[in-house]
């Protein structure tokens, strides 16, 4: 049931975050968790064991693919989803390795994220 899902959204950006957040709830979402940057997102993922994290790559303290392969290695069946204005193909490379489940580029829809809940 949609509004079951436990997700976190790491993004240092206030208006990505109520953007996303207001998305999420637009669908039916109510267990709505937030990060402020990398260490936070780990600490928060530890602590409520999402279903579904939307991780920014660039923020303060840890990157999102530094805080993405901490969280793999603490939950290897972690369902991270890379949110990003900073798609580039390094980035995305590093997003993969470090085990991305996919990638959604900002400006984000909700169309994108209707489809990323609906997968779950």
């Amino acid at each position: 049931m949609i509004r079951e899902l436990k997700i976190l959204i790491c993004d240092d950006s206030l208006i990505i975050r109520r953007t996303l957040k207001d998305m999420l709830n637009e669908i039916g979402c109510k267990k709505i968790y937030e990060a402020v940057n990398g260490v936070d997102a780990i600490e928060k993922y530890k602590e409520i064991d999402p279903d579904l994290v939307f991780m920014d790559i660039i923020m303060p303290e840890k990157s999102g693919v530094e805080a993405l392969i901490e969280i793999k290695k603490y939950d290897e069946n972690a369902n991270v989803v890379v949110v990003s204005s900073a798609l580039t193909q390094k980035y995305v490379k590093a997003a993969i390795s470090a085990g991305a489940s996919e990638f959604i580029q900002k400006p984000v829809s909700s169309y994108q994220v209707q489809k990323i809940i609906d997968r779950l």
